[in-house]
């Protein structure tokens, strides 16, 4: 787990409105410093306050790793969010500031694959970007499908041209059967010991996941970042022990562990409450867990001692947690 990162102000130093309803922001410091560098695929939390919203969301980094004068990150308008995205296209304006933190990686590229093949659905791109922005100056073996619904509301295509990677990217769109992914033929022609990194809705993802591994590729060598997830929370009661903090605390039905410590004033600091971004990852000392994330890999659960108190919940009546 990394070391949590400072918090940093940082000023909104230019908005870009892409099709498909997608905000290019570029932040820079106040200062005009350097930024902390940061590697492909990791991305920023950022705070959105605005009336009675306050909530972290997480955004992937979609600009040049090796540039430190400006950070870049998409954000897409989805009304059927929690707020977040409606609030940070309403309140983000040139010459206003966002407070982060990060950059954080959990999204890790490996410069060293003979090939590496991207997935990006949607604005599951942003992140890829990157990837391909940095793949391209090591001159490495590499693919980018960037999958839309269609031409018309696909964001990104001048500053990908901008970068040199136009060549590199490959466009499908579901409502031209011309351009639709065809991944069985496009894993088909994989080279040995292939990378394959995807990003998107949970349903595209899953299909990528599902149809690399039916190809052989080790599940070590795909890899993945969920940008949100449907999370059922639900499910029978249990009790819950914050043992360095001498709590104990009942976890109802529609409950969900961080939210009943917050109440008896043991506080986990949760950021996406879906079981995506890994703040609120936290040891587990005794008691089975049900695990509901999408950010711990599979290695880690077996292990069984760490959870992501947003959302999972107890496969028995009782957790001790290492809080």
């Amino acid at each position: 787990m990394e070391t949590p990162k400072a918090r940093l102000a940082l000023t909104i130093d230019e908005r870009i409105d892409e099709p498909g309803n997608i905000a290019r922001v570029r932040l820079r410091a106040l200062d005009g410093a350097p930024l902390p560098p940061f590697t492909a695929g990791a991305h920023l939390d950022v705070h959105i306050r605005d009336a009675d919203v306050d909530l972290w969301r997480q955004y992937s980094l979609c600009s040049d790793p090796a540039e430190t004068a400006f950070y870049e990150i998409g954000v897409l308008r989805d009304p059927n969010s929690r707020g977040g995205s409606e609030t940070l296209h309403r309140i983000v304006r040139t010459g206003g500031t966002l407070e982060v933190e990060g950059p954080k990686n959990h999204f890790p590229l490996n410069e060293a694959a003979p090939q590496s093949l991207l997935f990006g659905g949607g604005i599951g791109v942003t992140p890829m970007i990157a990837m391909a922005r940095r793949l391209h100056a090591l001159g490495q073996d590499f693919a980018l499908h960037y999958c839309t619904r269609s031409r018309e509301v696909t964001a990104f295509r001048d500053a990908l041209a901008a970068a040199g990677l136009a060549d590199a990217v490959v466009y499908h769109h579901d409502d031209d059967a011309a351009t639709r992914l065809d991944l069985d033929a496009v894993l088909a022609e994989a080279r040995d010991g292939v990378n394959v990194y995807v990003c998107g809705p949970q349903g595209f993802m899953d299909w990528v996941i599902g149809r690399a591994g039916a190809f052989g590729i080790d599940d070590a060598c795909i890899h993945r970042e969920f940008f949100s997830a449907d999370v059922d929370v639900s499910g029978e009661a249990f009790e819950v022990v914050a043992e360095r903090s001498g709590v104990t605390v009942s976890v109802g039905a529609e409950d969900t562990i961080a939210k009943a410590l917050a109440r008896a004033g043991v506080e986990v600091e949760v950021k996406c409450e879906e079981g995506v971004c890994g703040t609120c990852v936290t040891d587990v000392l005794d008691g089975e867990i049900d695990h509901r994330d999408h950010f711990l890999t599979a290695d880690e659960r077996e292990d069984g001692d760490q959870m992501c108190v947003c959302c999972s919940r107890a496969r028995g009546k009782r957790l001790v947690l290492d809080l």
